[in-house]
């Protein structure tokens, strides 16, 4: 077991959280960052959750598609002093935006890009691309990491299952790309051709008529552009994935004693195996803690029963037998993700009296994360 997270992350540029939804991953990213920015590091957390919880643990009032900077005087508030050159920024990623973003800088000029933006194809095509948030995310990831402005990214994830897509969405994008379908799709004997012929013509001038939508010329508009595009997303998606697999990035899975998440944590660590991605280390976070007293119920109510009566004092007792047995519980999990990660490191989080809602909470969770505190 590791006393803290900083031999996992000590040199790395790039943080990719992952894990199952619902163990505090967000959360925990937050911290990290956090942490980073308190040792002077210029630190950015980046989430693709749509909900408010890191921009509420950080008291922001919105988070958007940039980084946002960190009020240092807020930290302080909270007993989070910033060593010089210490900077925490926060953005959550809007995953339409961003594809936006990245047509703008891949088009080959402003002609191309004004035409791809601008056309009724692409922008009902592109939402539906960029629901797929993984390559969006990764994406943000190696322009930011690209510009230079900070020392280290902490990335939140999608939930495990979708961050096998997130892991494959470079190679996707290249196959997709490189593969047949499209080259038939936009070769000039190909489906766009066959569209843009003279008998369909006739059907889209109809339909232009009734509708008032030129939708030969938008489909025309389409293929031409996207052509142009080609390969500025195939050198793109070749330095996202080479970004992923660098020895400055590493891979921290977050879970929690549950059934479900410890299974996902050693799916997703054989699955980083496999990709031959750096894997850090497992924080397995809310861990029950073994409750102190005697074991057995019978003790524990005979010694409470003088100051609580036996009515209470029995209840009591049940409730330490269920935490000692959550705890047992929590002990057999942990062994098991010991034994199935492939002897990654893990850091036991116990579990905090309370919701960790605000930067207080995360400066608790902080001393937990980070030996030093």
């Amino acid at each position: 077991m590791s006393m803290g997270v900083e031999p996992w992350i000590d040199g790395r540029r790039v943080i990719v959280c992952a894990g199952a939804g619902g163990v505090g991953k967000t959360t925990v990213s937050a911290t990290l960052a956090l942490g980073l920015a308190a040792r002077g590091a210029r630190v950015a957390v980046v989430t693709i959750d749509p909900a408010r919880r890191l921009a509420d643990a950080l008291g922001l009032d919105e988070l958007g598609n940039e980084p946002h900077l960190v009020d240092p005087d807020r930290l302080a508030a909270h007993g989070v002093a910033l060593a010089p050159g210490g900077e925490l920024w926060a953005m959550t990623l809007d995953p339409k935006h961003t594809f936006d973003e990245l047509v703008e800088q891949l088009a080959p000029d402003a002609t191309n890009r004004d035409e791809i933006l601008a056309n009724r194809i692409y922008q009902q095509l592109s939402g539906a691309v960029a629901g797929s948030q993984e390559f969006t995310a990764v994406a943000k990831l190696y322009e930011l990491h690209a510009s230079g402005r900070f020392d280290v990214l902490v990335l939140d994830t999608p939930p495990t299952r979708n961050a096998l897509d997130f892991l494959d969405a470079p190679d996707r994008l290249l196959g997709f790309l490189e593969g047949s379908a499209l080259r038939t799709l936009l070769a000039p004997t190909g489906l766009a051709a066959r569209i843009l012929g003279r008998g369909t013509g006739v059907v889209f001038a109809v339909l232009q008529r009734v509708t008032g939508v030129d939708l030969l010329t938008d489909l025309s508009v389409f293929f031409r552009s996207l052509g142009g595009l080609l390969d500025g997303f195939r050198a793109r998606a070749a330095a996202v994935k080479a970004l992923l697999g660098d020895p400055a990035t590493t891979f921290l899975i977050v879970t929690s004693p549950a059934r479900e998440p410890s299974e996902e944590a050693v799916f997703f660590a054989g699955r980083l195996r496999d990709a031959g991605m750096p894997l850090g280390g497992v924080i397995v976070n809310r861990v029950t803690p073994e409750p102190a007293g005697p074991a057995d119920p019978d003790a524990v109510a005979a010694g409470l029963e003088d100051r609580l009566g036996a009515a209470l004092a029995r209840k009591v007792a049940a409730a330490h037998a269920d935490a000692r047995a959550l705890a047992a519980r929590d002990r057999d999990a942990v062994a098991r993700l010991a034994r199935e990660t492939g002897g990654a490191p893990l850091l036991l989080v116990p579990q905090l009296g309370g919701d960790v809602h605000d930067v207080g909470g995360l400066a608790r969770l902080r001393e937990r994360l980070f030996a030093a505190g």
